[in-house]
């Protein structure tokens, strides 16, 4: 299985709020257009790599998410074109991804009007599967994504439950900032986010039409991070 895709991505983009009932958990308000943060490469944490790590103080929750691979620079697209074939042609494949986040770090410095890059940056962060060729993924849409945490479920819904199609986001992003080849962009998650602990055991994958793919499997323990940092309330 390839996984030099993570290695050689300049960044890492990940699409906020993109399913309603993950926003109502959140008591979020739902956006008008889409937004999008970045998480840094040194957030990746690939199969084999070791345990994704939980920081002192931290509450940390999982996200799954379906990532997609660009396989050509893009730039300037129009957001507004419905349905640009330009933005999914460019999508060289895909990946599973957990965007795991520091919820009372980031729900701190939202609080505060300060960037919540912290919340979202820690070391092993960003757990990705390996790369999943794009025919074995016909329809972006007809995904279903299953994270379970000590073998119960936590996560399971399908990827047609996005507010914001993938060729608006992709097209959104490209106004912005150019998107490169090997760019990874984070789709959203659905509802069932929730606390992990050290000591825990993730499973995740991907299925279409009830058949999971071998590449997208994900399946990893959760541990303290060692070191000096540690999250204090004010």
């Amino acid at each position: 299985m390839s996984f030099n895709y993570a290695k050689t991505a300049g960044k890492f983009l990940c699409i906020g709020r993109n399913y309603i009932a993950h926003i109502k958990e959140l008591n979020n308000q739902k956006p008008s257009e889409p937004f999008f943060f970045l998480k840094p490469s040194s957030s990746v944490l690939l199969p084999g790599e070791g345990p994704t790590l939980v920081p002192k103080g931290v509450v940390v929750h999982h996200e799954i998410e379906l990532a997609c691979v660009i396989g050509k620079t893009l730039k300037d697209l129009d957001p507004e074109a419905f349905g640009s074939q330009e933005a999914l042609d460019a999508i060289d494949g895909y990946a599973l991804a957990i965007d795991m986040t520091a919820r009372n770090v980031q729900d701190k410095a939202k609080k505060k009007g300060l960037p919540w890059t912290i919340g979202k940056g820690f070391d092993t962060f960003l757990p990705l599967s390996a790369f999943i060729p794009k025919e074995k993924i016909p329809d972006p849409y007809n995904v279903e994504l299953k994270l379970s945490i000590n073998g119960e479920v936590k996560q399971q819904d399908k990827t047609d439950l996005m507010i914001f199609p993938i060729h608006k986001f992709i097209s959104k992003m490209s106004a912005v900032m150019t998107l490169n080849k090997g760019d990874v962009i984070l789709t959203g998650t659905p509802k069932g986010v929730s606390q992990i602990h050290p000591g825990d055991h993730i499973d995740a994958s991907i299925s279409i039409d009830g058949n999971v793919l071998p590449e997208s499997i994900l399946s990893l323990d959760v541990a303290q991070k060692p070191g000096p940092y540690e999250f204090k309330e004010d």
